[in-house]
């Protein structure tokens, strides 16, 4: 049985492809973190939201973020979940690398729903820069 953190991770993908940021929204904390660019981080729903349009914009409104290879480690309401993260856009110059290890972390809510607490689509790629 495919644990149900990996639907959420489609489903946001699917909203990120979609450019429905609101939607995508409901799947974060308050207080949640976002690795925008190696340096630069977004935190709290607003600030990632505005990452996220300018996000898209950066790859000409053209992102499709898809995973490969899932690991989930689960402890109690925490999960960490570490993913080999692709990335498909018509942008052909960008800097950054459109294969990666993210790692993000998510926690049950007090209603038993999971949300993204950490987002970091360059997981430990951080730590080179």
């Amino acid at each position: 049985m495919e644990h149900e953190l990996k639907e959420i991770i489609k489903k946001c993908d699917d909203a990120i492809k979609r450019e429905d940021f609101d939607t995508l929204l409901n799947y974060y904390t308050n207080d949640a973190v976002l690795v925008v660019k190696p340096g630069k981080t977004a935190r709290g729903k607003e600030e990632i939201k505005n990452a996220f349009i300018a996000i898209a914009k950066y790859f000409n409104n053209s992102l499709v973020p898809t995973q490969g290879e899932m690991i989930i480690l689960e402890a109690g309401d925490t999960a960490l979940v570490i993913s080999q993260t692709l990335l498909d856009t018509s942008k052909v110059d960008s800097e950054y690398t459109m294969g990666r290890r993210a790692t993000y972390v998510f926690k049950k809510n007090s209603k038993g729903k999971w949300l993204c607490a950490i987002d970091n689509s360059y997981g430990t790629d951080l730590i080179n820069n």
